[in-house]
């Protein structure tokens, strides 16, 4: 299903599966999910080289594997019929920025779901096959994994598995999360996983709030309240780390705003044209706070997302949040409905 950023509509195409070389991995789609940047492109609010397939977050079984593959990036011995997830990019491991430990920044970057469609160029989730470059991280999924719990591992759970990294020891701390969707319910899981004292959430939205204490919140707060309020009450916690998953400046501002002293601050939802940030230079100076930005992740990230997921899907209810799926065919029925009920995920079950 091809994307038209002219005309906002999804067109249906055949190709033949054709791969361009030996070292190139096909897979069968299993299961995609809409992502938030998805319907980013799709809304207009992020423009794209198109025609494109898009969907990122994808997991599929391989029908056909080079002779010279087999194991994942783990060393786990992989097989065709095996149920895979994959980095959202491939990459060059001798890239200049790779080796200075940036392979999502690498120079010859090729990012699935993004890239300009072709007839041979299958490579996004919207399809019933991908076809996997080169350079790509992948890795076996545990089996008692859902298509819907497996799904968003190589964007979402990745992308917080990679702040988390940034985050540091958030053992016995104090944890501010911005964001109560995808991104930032795995943020709170993995901070309750790793032993967070206090986890503090924000957003507009009380129904997510609600959710996000199953998730592990120790505190919620609505940002539509009194805003002095909320920051008073936060202000008597020490906020050792804070996780923006919202991009927005004012948010981002209150969160150095409110750290303590030491404090680290992760952005990582500012992936999209805005204003400006303003930030206070003295605060940064006499607070040491350190402000880190997060853009895709490493496959090291990836590897352990997934081992966070399988040692702790029967600990949060990550299943349970799937409310809507929708066959391929119904891609535009699937996208108005995400864009609409801000679902935190919809599904797409590929179909032959």
């Amino acid at each position: 299903m091809v994307f038209d950023n002219q005309t906002r509509n999804f067109k249906s195409r055949e190709v033949q599966i054709c791969p361009s070389n030996q070292e190139e991995i096909i897979v069968q789609v299993a299961y995609t999910t809409i992502c938030s940047s998805d319907l980013h492109t799709y809304c207009g609010r992020r423009s794209l080289d198109a025609p494109t397939i898009l969907g990122h977050e994808i997991i599929g079984y391989i029908t056909h594997l080079p002779p010279m593959t087999t194991t994942d990036y783990t060393g786990t011995p992989i097989n065709e019929g095996d149920l895979i997830t994959w980095c959202i990019y491939a990459y060059d491991s001798e890239d200049a920025i790779a080796l200075e430990g940036y392979p999502q920044k690498s120079a010859s970057l090729y990012k699935y779901g993004h890239h300009p469609f072709s007839n041979t160029e299958l490579n996004g989730g919207f399809a019933t096959h991908c076809i996997l470059k080169k350079g790509t991280a992948i890795f076996k999924l545990p089996t008692h994994l859902t298509l819907y719990e497996a799904t968003p591992l190589n964007c979402s759970h990745a992308t917080i598995a990679g702040a988390m990294r940034l985050a540091g020891d958030v053992k016995d701390k104090t944890i501010l999360v911005y964001g109560a969707g995808m991104l930032g319910l795995s943020a709170i899981a993995m901070s309750k996983a790793q032993g967070a004292k206090h986890i503090i959430v924000c957003d507009v939205n009380e129904k997510r709030l609600s959710t996000a204490t199953l998730f592990g919140a120790t505190h919620t707060f609505q940002s539509t309240h009194d805003t002095e309020s909320i920051k008073q009450q936060i202000a008597q916690l020490k906020i050792n780390a804070v996780l923006d998953t919202t991009g927005i400046p004012a948010v981002m501002e209150q969160g150095i705003e409110l750290s303590a002293i030491g404090a680290t601050n992760v952005w990582i939802g500012a992936v999209f044209n805005q204003s400006a940030t303003q930030i206070n230079a003295e605060t940064i100076i006499r607070k040491l706070i350190t402000i880190k930005g997060l853009h895709n992740y490493t496959p090291d990230d990836l590897k352990n997302a997934v081992a966070f997921l399988s040692q702790h899907h029967n600990t949060f209810p990550f299943k349970d949040l799937a409310k809507n799926e929708f066959a391929l065919e119904q891609l535009e029925e699937a996208f108005d409905c995400a864009n609409k009920t801000q679902q935190y995920r919809v599904g797409i079950k590929a179909t032959l």
